[in-house]
Parts: C-alpha cells; sequence; structure tokens
C-alpha cells in the first residue's frame, strides 16, 4: 500500500520489513505502559552521500537509558548493522529522523525487549523561536537523591514533553522552556538550553536535574572549549536570559535554534554565534 510520506521500517532480527507490517500486540509494555526507551538523529542524503550524525554518540547515550531502564545490555554490534541496512536502503534526498526505540516487550508472556528503527523525512527548518517557559513541577534537584525517577533517560513516556508544546502552541509561541517549580531552567520538550553570556557558554547542569544529555550542545560546547572559549554548567533563571548575548535551543534533529523571544520578550539576537554553532554542529551541511 503507497502512502504520500516514505518510512522506512527495521525490525531487530527481521531486518527492513513493509511498513504497514504490525509490530506490537495490545500487551507490548512500550504502548501500555510507555515501559522503554528511544533516540533519535540526523540523516542526511545529499550529492555527498549519505551520513547519520553522531551515530555512535546517540548509540551510548540509547545503552545508558538501556541500562537505567533494566532492560539488559545493548548489543551494540547488532544496532549498528541494522542502522547501516536501513541508511543503506533509504534513498529519499535531504534530511531525514533515524529513530532506535525498545520496549520492555510484552507482558503476558514476558518477552524480550522489542527493537525497531524507523527512517523517516524531515520537514522542518532551522527557525528562529517564540519561546514560552512552563513550570515542569519539581525543583531543580529532585533527581539527586532519587535514581529511580531515571534522570537523563530517553524514555518512550513523552506525554509531558508533547504536553508542553502543545500548551506553547496554544499561548501563540513555537515552543516551550520547562522551568523547575524553584524557578530555574531546565530544558525544552526535545531540547537543550544554551545560552552566551559574556566571556562563557552555559548549559543546565546535568547532577539532580534530570534533563537529557544533548548531543548537538555537547557536540557544539566542546569544540567551543577547543577554541578557548569557557563552557560552564550552571543553574540559570528565564530573567538571565533577557539579558544574555544570546540564546539556543539545540537538538539532533532540529539543530541549532535561536530563541527570539521567551514570555514575549525579546532575547537579545547574535547572528554570527547562530551561524559558529550552526557549523560546529554539521547543521549547515
Amino acid at each position: 500500500m503507497s502512502t504520500p510520506n516514505p518510512q522506512l521500517v527495521a525490525v531487530m532480527g527481521r531486518g527492513i520489513v513493509d511498513q504497514d507490517t504490525a509490530l506490537l500486540t495490545a500487551d507490548n509494555l512500550g504502548l501500555t505502559r510507555g515501559d522503554g526507551c528511544f533516540d533519535a538523529t540526523r540523516l542526511v542524503v545529499d550529492g555527498a552521500g549519505k551520513r547519520v550524525d553522531n551515530i555512535e554518540r546517540h548509540l551510548r547515550r540509547f545503552a545508558r537509558s538501556w541500562e537505567l531502564l533494566e532492560l539488559g545490555r545493548l548489543g551494540f554490534e547488532a544496532w549498528r548493522a541494522l542502522i547501516d541496512e536501513a541508511v543503506d536502503a533509504w534513498d529519499v534526498p535531504g534530511a531525514a529522523t533515524v529513530k532506535t526505540i525498545s520496549t520492555r516487550g510484552t507482558e503476558h508472556p514476558q518477552s524480550e525487549p522489542t527493537q525497531l528503527l524507523t527512517i523517516t523525512p524531515f520537514s522542518g527548518s532551522l527557525v528562529p523561536l517564540n519561546v514560552v517557559t512552563l513550570n515542569r513541577g519539581y525543583t531543580s534537584d529532585a533527581f539527586a537523591e532519587s535514581p529511580w525517577l531515571l534522570g537523563g533517560v530517553k524514555s518512550l513516556s513523552y506525554a509531558i514533553n508533547v504536553a508542553g508544546t502543545r500548551e506553547a502552541h496554544r499561548r501563540g509561541a513555537d515552543d516551550c522552556l520547562f522551568v523547575s517549580a524553584d524557578g530555574f531552567c531546565l530544558e525544552g520538550p526535545t531540547s537543550a538550553l544554551v545560552v552566551a553570556t559574556g566571556d562563557e557558554v552555559v548549559l543546565t547542569p546535568l547532577e539532580g536535574t534530570g534533563i537529557l544529555r544533548s548531543i548537538t550542545a555537547d557536540v557544539v560546547t566542546e569544540q567551543l572549549e577547543a577554541e578557548g572559549v569557557r563552557v560552564v554548567h550552571r543553574l540559570i533563571r528565564p530573567a538571565e536570559i533577557l539579558d544574555a548575548d544570546g540564546a539556543w535551543l539545540m537538538s539532533s534533529v532540529r539543530g541549532v535554534c535561536p530563541i527570539v523571544t521567551l514570555d514575549g520578550h525579546d532575547v537579545p539576537q547574535d547572528a554570527a554565534r547562530t551561524r559558529h554553532y550552526t557549523a560546529l554542529s554539521g547543521f549547515d551541511r
């Protein structure tokens, strides 16, 4: 059956399957409880060939989610082979999203994890963002003494993230920035916050906050440090963004997006930094 939007689906142990193949039973724990994890990155097909951004880093982050969810040990070689098979078969020009997905499997009877990946075209663009802040409902150190809260896991339980995006749209914004109950900036629903202020670049600390490690922010800031820029991890309040030299939401699919307004207030812009960070991230290619 043909569809207007191409999608490739591949399953661990089976390889590529028809995109309309039924893959989950009604008692799959990823479906019924969001018990599982995923990761995602960008695939580009152009005149230079095919490239998948930072795939080893994404597999390591995927493996960490597996570990914290106690799914067992991620089969790196099997996943690399499945990704290679899928990418080799994908020939749609332009940008696409490669998403790796694992659930805990079926509940009755209990099974091994369900493992699959998808490749779908990405039609978005790197655009300036109007952003609103939303209270995430927990303090900035809530995860410090509670590892069972699964801080830093890219969980399938994404309902709150999606709800945050919907609420931002209801308020006439493009995206939201989650803020802790004690008033500190955390992250976007699918992105990391990076703020340039004075002679330093600031990221939200991972410890205690429960935020996800950002591959794109890491790639950019590691290169900035190599250039001699001071990169620090500390908590900041939304008001500090309004007094900064610039702020960005960065993700592995959308890239480096400057924040132009925050809660209706203009955020300072630095076009040169935006171009430089975009180049460092690889999203200029």
